[in-house]
């Protein structure tokens, strides 16, 4: 009974993205790509390219490489501000991609139109109210929304603070994902409970046998508990700096410095604010893959939800979902 109850809770979110149940796979860059994302959406979850700072040439080639392994539907997200958002969306009809999401701020103008007109579904964050009329006014076919729980670039406001706006005005209006700060399947309950759709975990999988991220990386996720992913601090009120949860270490200083280096230049005037928002996010795009791919979690950005600290072991993707799934039913049945 409480197996029916969790797949009729999920049902629009599983019509929506076409998989078993209605988990999404957050876009991690450099860890949510082929290997997690195609073991994900086979595993009845549903995957999602993280493009992130990629060319157009890489995240086709990325597609190709995923489409080998995925036998189910998988997703990509694009970031708006990428200077060949055009481009990748082309990339995307190119390959047939079922569903874009869109992170990072307000689509520019024609990228929704371009998404549907190559037969995708879209996704967009909404990380305020005001946000998520707009989205369902343009007629994206979901919306996510995303507390400041969250790993990485993250919003101002707490997910549950979020359900309690968003949720009860706009669910039977629109498919809604939660996401931010989820572990267990006792919250995936609670939301679905509230009218969510689905929802949309990161953390919880970095540490997943298929995931690519490096041992280290893996370790330092199994040893942090919530306390220690937090958040970067803006040093000068004219840089654009979108702020970033992760663990603390050497890197969240090393950013700091970095922001200095940046306002002085501004100051100089050799360079503009462009250029400025530019060295940010390429600062956290290397200091990304060095934690990741390289290991070095001392140096790197270790970017964690605070659900980190319910991160305790290695599992395979299948034995995760289980879980979470198993755990919802639970939650329900009581």
């Amino acid at each position: 009974m409480s197996q029916s109850m969790l797949n009729e809770l999920m049902q629009r979110g599983t019509d929506l993205l076409g998989s078993d149940t209605a988990i999404m796979c957050g876009a991690m860059s450099w860890v949510s790509e082929r290997n997690l994302v195609s073991a994900i959406s086979n595993a009845g979850g549903f995957g999602v390219i993280a493009c992130g700072a990629m060319t157009p040439e890489l995240l086709d080639t990325e597609i190709t490489e995923t489409k080998k392994l995925a036998h189910k539907p998988f997703g990509v997200n694009l970031i708006t501000m990428h200077p060949d958002l055009m481009q990748l969306i082309e990339i995307c009809g190119n390959h047939n991609i079922s569903h874009v999401v869109l992170a990072g701020g307000l689509p520019p103008k024609g990228s929704l139109e371009a998404i549907k007109e190559i037969g995708a579904k879209v996704i967009c964050f909404a990380p305020a109210m005001a946000l998520a009329k707009k989205f369902l006014r343009s007629g994206v076919d979901a919306i996510v929304i995303e507390g400041m729980e969250a790993g990485g670039h993250i919003g101002p406001v707490s997910t549950s603070v979020l359900a309690q706006e968003i949720l009860p005005a706009l669910a039977k209006e629109i498919p809604i994902f939660v996401a931010g700060g989820i572990g267990t399947g006792e919250m995936i309950a609670a939301y679905l409970e509230m009218g969510a759709s689905g929802v949309q975990l990161g953390t919880r999988f970095v540490c997943a046998h298929e995931s690519i991220a490096h041992p280290d990386f893996k370790k330092a996720f199994m040893r942090g508990n919530a306390r220690d992913a937090i958040t970067s601090v803006q040093v000068d009120p004219r840089l654009p700096v979108i702020p970033v949860r992760a663990l603390k270490n050497k890197g969240t200083e090393e950013f700091t410095r970095k922001q200095i280096e940046v306002a002085k230049l501004l100051d100089a005037g050799d360079i503009e604010m462009g250029e400025a928002q530019l060295q940010i996010e390429h600062f956290w795009a290397g200091a990304l893959r060095k934690a990741v791919i390289d290991g070095d979690v001392e140096n790197g950005s270790v970017m964690a939800g605070q659900s980190v600290g319910m991160v305790k072991a290695e599992e395979s993707v299948v034995d995760i979902i289980a879980s979470l799934t198993s755990e919802a039913e639970i939650a329900l049945s009581r």
